[in-house]
């Protein structure tokens, strides 16, 4: 039996129906920014595999750093105890995230992140016998699928099946170019008509929504809003954080800090899952206490991993070359290159770029679903062409490892370009 034949036997995938979808692709290796297939086709990962390997595929310096470790120790439980490694990962973050970010806490995923940024919100004005019991979100948000992480999230396919069954979540409109005042005033009007705990966002891009963008200023806005009446700010920036945006976090660009931190993704470099959430010393203060009951009684098995963390400092090291910040500069001219050459194409609506995020919206003449007859054509189109690109509805946005060469993203651009004209 091929590897695709085992699978259809014994895995079930996400987000896929099953009856309805293509076998799935057994990839077999992958090296730099490409994938190779049980029959050696060549794929360029285009979207660094889910925007968590900004490194490249096989990369040497950091699985050299997580066999050192996993030769030393590779996990001992955190409850209860400590190492170096989980020690220096929170030295190092306390060096380049916002200044007001003091205390770290570790989890397994983007979702898990959320849930205890959630879970911390609700529970930090309970500790101070508020009843606080909204959060607030974005219209179309995404936050991952865990259950708190789900109730903020706005696409409703991914939802649908549990309405009813969720925290109390009230969303306002994502202040894009326009609609800001529309945005603040929603904020506004939430909190003075709920008792609201926080507020959680995707900063300066909503991913799954198909890389909407909006403006820092428009952002720092609504956290000050927040601020002015105590409610509690989340920035989720498990696919913006690490470089995505062009600055190591999307809140860099944002005058006002948040709260809360969200990190995953590409904190190991696409190799060990592990999340961190981060906090103002004042959110920990709230559960520092003698009464046992305001402790923050949430954990996981494979908390704070000691070979994640190896993962995760041999990450933020690569991040932090010269060479890598000149890649993440050279992607996002390249980017804005293309963005100028097909903005004005008569089958494209709009064209954006930030940092390496680069999402192009293509004419349909029907209202396109996420997961419709337009986005399926054009996921084929590219799977076809060997380039790895998963198209949100009519929606086709580049992610890619920041060790992507020219040659390479020239050859995604020309594809899309091609798909464009198919469509």
């Amino acid at each position: 039996m091929t590897l695709t034949e085992k699978d259809s036997q014994y895995l079930w995938h996400p987000y896929t129906q099953h009856k309805t979808s293509q076998t799935p692709i057994a990839i077999s290796r992958g090296e730099g920014a490409l994938l190779w297939d049980e029959n050696n086709k060549e794929y360029i990962d285009a979207i660094a595999s889910w925007w968590v390997n900004p490194f490249g595929h096989s990369n040497k310096y950091i699985a050299d750093a997580i066999y050192k470790q996993l030769t030393t120790l590779e996990h001992v439980l955190f409850g209860g105890f400590t190492h170096e490694p989980a020690i220096k990962v929170a030295e190092k973050l306390m060096e380049i995230l916002p200044k007001n970010q003091q205390k770290i806490f570790f989890s397994d995923n983007g979702s898990t992140a959320v849930e205890v940024a959630i879970k911390v919100a609700l529970q930090y004005f309970f500790n101070k016998n508020e009843k606080r019991t909204t959060i607030i979100a974005f219209e179309n948000a995404f936050h991952g699928d865990t259950f708190a992480a789900m109730a903020a999230s706005g696409i409703s396919f991914y939802t649908q099946a549990f309405q009813g069954m969720f925290i109390d979540v009230v969303r306002i409109p994502v202040p894009v170019k326009g609609q800001e005042q529309k945005s603040f005033e929603a904020l506004k009007n939430v909190i003075q008509s709920h008792n609201c705990a926080g507020f959680i966002f995707e900063p300066l891009v909503q991913g799954a929504a198909g890389m909407v963008m909006y403006e820092a200023d428009a952002l720092a806005k609504l956290i000050q809003i927040c601020k002015e009446n105590k409610v509690l700010t989340i920035a989720d920036e498990v696919m913006t954080g690490f470089g995505k945006t062009g600055k190591t976090f999307a809140m860099d660009y944002v005058s006002e800090d948040p709260d809360m931190i969200c990190l995953s993704k590409a904190l190991t470099g696409g190799t060990i899952p592990m999340a961190i959430t981060t906090f103002t010393q004042d959110v920990f203060d709230a559960f520092y206490d003698d009464d046992i009951n305001k402790a923050l009684f949430h954990g996981h098995t494979f908390t704070a991993n000691p070979t994640g963390c190896a993962a995760a400092l041999a990450s933020i090291d690569l991040l932090q070359t010269d060479e890598m910040q000149t890649n993440i500069e050279r992607i996002n001219k390249s980017h804005l290159a293309f963005q100028k050459k097909i903005k004005n194409h008569a089958k494209v609506i709009t064209a954006r770029t930030l940092g390496v995020i680069f999402a192009v919206e293509i004419k349909s003449d029907s209202e396109e679903s996420y997961y419709g007859s337009m986005r399926n054509k054009l996921y084929n189109f590219f799977i076809d062409k060997g380039v790895i690109l998963r198209p949100v509805g009519n929606i086709v946005y580049i992610l890619p490892p920041y060790i992507m060469t020219d040659n390479q993203l020239e050859k995604v651009y020309k594809t899309i370009e091609e798909a464009i004209e198919m469509v």
